[in-house]
């Protein structure tokens, strides 16, 4: 059983049946997108800024 392992997998493992690799097309952002990532920014920062002043009183 363990003959068969190895020219099975570099039968299965050859680049001749795998598939080409196509790229993503990069899709263009959206205003909706932009806007909350936007909040989502603003949020981040204003919990950075609560957890340096959370952090500083001790």
């Amino acid at each position: 059983m363990r003959s068969l392992i190895l020219p099975l997998a570099t039968l299965f493992a050859s680049p001749a049946v795998a598939k080409s690799f196509d790229r993503p097309i990069p899709q263009a952002q959206s205003a909706t997108a932009e806007f909350w990532y936007a909040m989502a920014c603003i949020a981040l920062i204003a919990a950075m800024i609560a957890v340096q002043q959370l952090v500083s009183r001790r």
